[in-house]
């Protein structure tokens, strides 16, 4: 894969929903300023509009166009500059496309506050940008990055410094694999927590073992009081660098469609995402969760777990998949996905493909699908 050389101003130009921009691979050379963040800081202001638009990706209902000024939106880039400036990255890698808030941010502003490189991919396949000339690297990353990083071993292997950036839903079980291979001297993920509508919110950081509880960024705070024994509860804060509609202004807060249990203090662990948690016998289920445990144990070209309506019981869940070319349901493991996810699903259905945003969301099914009732339970 060839990366074409753009310059700041021209991907400036092109704007953030530019098929050029978003559909295509490019490299960009902040580095050429020579470490005058004055100067970029000057180029990208007078190129943004006043008001920036990102559209909410349309997986917890309808999308809905949200606005930031542009200063606020260069201050995010450099939030998540600070967060990853200790590891002194000299170059960087995304994937994330540049048309929402966090690909925005990390594919052209981050780097640009940074004054470093960026290599561009849209895509899955094809060659990363050589290894050799930098040794320090950020690597913008949705969920299955984690895998191709590992199919790449030797281009991580290469790198002195590797600081994988994750703000893109659960991060998956993959993640870890990849630390343990890479090395904890080597490599370390800063995975940020939030949405269109309020930029980002939290942070944690690691290079073994389990991920840490999540951490409000400085910037922010809870926006009620902390309740003994309050449980799980809708995540709500207040933050500088929330979002508005067009013709208001800037809410105070913002509820998240997120659940939290707050640990005291400033943190909190996730416990899923309200559109994404049903309760099937009395048991509590994460369905993103639920994808990620079946990845390893599906040969398919795509899956996805979503929530139904059951006569009996009320809530259940379907198995959605999408086949390889020649292959048929009854070829999948599927005991052994039913094993891994602790039940056995209401239906498992094959479809043509599983919509998901550019960030890896899952959305809606695509086209006709078919029920095999073999796998009803």
């Amino acid at each position: 894969m060839a990366y074409p050389e753009l310059t700041p101003q021209e991907l400036l130009r092109e704007g953030f929903t530019s098929p050029r921009i978003t559909e295509e691979p490019w490299v960009v050379r902040w580095d050429t300023f020579r470490g005058d963040l004055a100067a970029i800081e000057g180029l990208v202001l007078d190129a943004l509009p006043p008001k920036v638009a990102f559209q909410t990706s349309g997986t917890t209902g309808a999308s809905q166009t949200w606005y930031r000024s542009k200063e606020f939106l260069w201050s995010e880039a450099g939030m998540l500059a600070r967060l990853l400036a200790p590891r002194r990255p000299d170059a960087a890698l995304s994937f994330v496309h540049p048309k929402h808030l966090y690909g925005a941010l990390t594919s052209v502003l981050v780097p640009a506050r940074l004054g470093i490189p960026v290599w561009y991919r849209p895509q899955f396949a094809g060659q990363l940008p050589p290894a050799g000339e930098h040794q320090r690297w950020a690597v913008m990353a949705i969920p299955w990055i984690f895998s191709l990083l590992r199919r790449h071993m030797s281009w991580v292997h290469a790198t002195d410094r590797i600081t994988v950036l994750h703000a893109s839903g659960m991060i998956p079980d993959a993640s870890a694999d990849f630390l343990t291979e890479a090395g904890a001297e080597r490599a370390r993920i800063v995975e940020v927590f939030g949405a269109t509508e309020s930029g980002g919110v939290a942070t944690r950081q690691w290079s073994e073992g389990a991920p840490p509880d999540w951490n409000l960024i400085d910037d922010v705070s809870f926006a009620d009081p902390v309740e003994p024994d309050e449980g799980e509860v809708a995540l709500k804060i207040r933050s500088p660098r929330l979002a508005f509609l067009n013709g208001e202004d800037a809410p105070d807060s913002c509820e998240l469609d997120d659940h939290v249990e707050r640990l005291g203090g400033h943190a909190f662990r996730f416990t899923g995402r309200r559109t994404r948690l049903v309760n099937v016998n009395g048991r509590r289920l994460n369905l993103d969760r639920l994808e990620d445990v079946l990845r390893p144990v599906l040969d398919c070209v795509d899956h996805a777990v979503r929530p139904v309506t059951d006569p009996m019981i009320g809530e259940h869940i379907e198995l959605l998949v999408v086949l390889k070319p020649g292959t048929e349901l009854g070829d999948l493991d599927l005991n052994a996905a039913f094993t891994r996810m602790g039940l056995r699903p209401r239906e498992v259905r094959t479809v043509d493909r599983i919509d998901r945003t550019e960030i890896g969301k899952f959305r809606r099914v695509q086209t006709i699908e078919t029920i095999d009732a073999g796998a009803t339970s």
